[in-house]
């Protein structure tokens, strides 16, 4: 059974390999996308079972979803096969090298019509750690039932949930987003949100006033992504500032993901919070500097070597 348990929606992305409107793209790149798969890559490349929980369509884009998850060795045996709805997929268009623009073509996705009674209670009560992000509940009634059965099954088995509100306004009626995340954020022991992510939940800047809103709702830790500024945790007893590492952006989109990957296995390795926070904050450094939503999640050989541990040799 996986040491950490996610669920979600993947998708297909298909991105335009120029600078242009997608009106004007010729040619544009397959690869796989969605938060919580993003995020079961990262931990099984950095060296931990995970299992992905989730729908796809009869179709060769759910054959690809599953294939690709499992060649990366993310255990799929919870994942159902909806033979009634498409897997669902997005665009991605890239302005420039800082401006990403998305068009998703996810509703009536299969994803969409998980149920609580597609998951399996021993599945979940065996992991350690059970990984939700804002973005689930936010794809139908029937996904935000799954989402709080999932809480209600790692609360009675006393698994550690850890939460990213991961906002995507684009998926929420109005302001709703704000009542229901907030709701579940609640239930988590770790909160992974963006600064921007808690500026619009709680209408406030300071990234300590933030923090401390999530404490003082339950959370145990609260690790906050400051963008190029880099990251900052806070839990009752401390505060932990942690420099961003100097890259050059490429695609921002799974950086966020691949921090919460890094900051989950830094605390499944016993780390100290310091040495979790800088494996977050290089992991998603080095997502920012690839193309691509999962391609350039790292494995721990490569973290080393992106700090200068280990010599890189080419041939």
């Amino acid at each position: 059974m996986p040491t950490v348990v996610t669920l979600g929606e993947a998708m297909v992305v298909f991105t335009a390999e120029e600078y242009i409107p997608l009106e004007y793209a010729t040619s544009l790149k397959k690869g796989l996308g969605g938060a919580e798969a993003n995020f079961a890559i990262g931990v099984r490349r950095l060296g931990f079972d995970v299992g992905w929980i989730s729908r796809v369509g009869k179709d060769p884009f759910g054959n690809f979803i599953i294939k690709n998850l499992k060649s990366e060795g993310v255990d799929v045996s919870g994942v159902k096969i909806d033979e009634d709805h498409p897997t669902g997929i997005y665009f991605k268009e890239k302005r420039n090298s800082i401006i990403t623009n998305v068009y998703y073509y996810r509703k009536g996705s299969a994803a969409s019509f998980m149920v609580p009674e597609d998951l399996d209670e021993g599945y979940i009560a065996s992991a350690k750690i059970l990984h939700i992000t804002g973005i689930t509940p936010a794809l139908s009634d029937t996904c935000r039932a799954t989402v709080y059965k999932a809480i209600e099954i790692a609360k009675s088995h006393n698994i550690t949930i850890s939460f990213d509100p991961n906002i995507r306004l684009k998926l929420w009626k109005d302001n709703e987003y704000k009542k229901v995340l907030l709701d579940i954020a609640q239930y988590a022991d770790i909160v992974l949100p963006g600064l921007e992510e808690g500026k619009m939940l709680f209408g406030i800047t300071e990234p300590e006033s933030i923090a401390k809103k999530f404490l003082d709702m339950g959370a145990k830790i609260v690790a906050l992504k400051l963008g190029n500024k880099g990251a900052m945790l806070v839990t009752q007893e401390q505060t932990i500032y942690q420099l961003s590492s100097k890259v050059k952006e490429v695609d921002p989109v799974g950086a966020g993901d691949g921090f919460d990957a890094g900051f989950i296995v830094g605390l499944l390795r016993g780390w100290e919070l310091k040495e979790c926070l800088r494996l977050a904050n290089d992991v998603g450094a080095i997502v920012v500097s690839t193309k691509g939503d999962m391609e350039g999640l790292p494995t721990m050989e490569e973290i080393e070597t992106f700090r200068g541990n280990i010599t890189h040799v080419e041939r």
